[in-house]
């Protein structure tokens, strides 16, 4: 009887220290990911902002395409016209 009162605390504490241990992974694989979510959180942001930017430029530089085309034309309607004269 005393034999397996003692193997019943051995068996519990090696259980607790086994459950102890698989908490402290988690907490420490918990604590990993809370991490990677903050940088992912950052990269997205600023990703974002990136984006945004680069949606700006392009903007402009559709605007500019179509004034130059519109300068472009009016100098090729001035040619022929210039060409219609002589």
């Amino acid at each position: 009887m005393q034999m397996d009162l003692f193997r019943t605390k051995n068996y519990i504490y090696a259980m607790n220290t086994s459950t102890q241990q698989n908490i402290d992974a988690l907490e420490r694989k918990t604590e990993e990911l809370l991490r990677l979510i903050q940088r992912m959180s950052t990269e997205n942001a600023t990703l974002k902002a990136q984006l945004h930017s680069l949606k700006v430029d392009k903007t402009g530089l559709i605007e500019q395409k179509d004034q130059v085309r519109g300068q472009v034309e009016q100098m090729i309607a001035r040619l022929k016209a210039m060409e219609t004269i002589s």
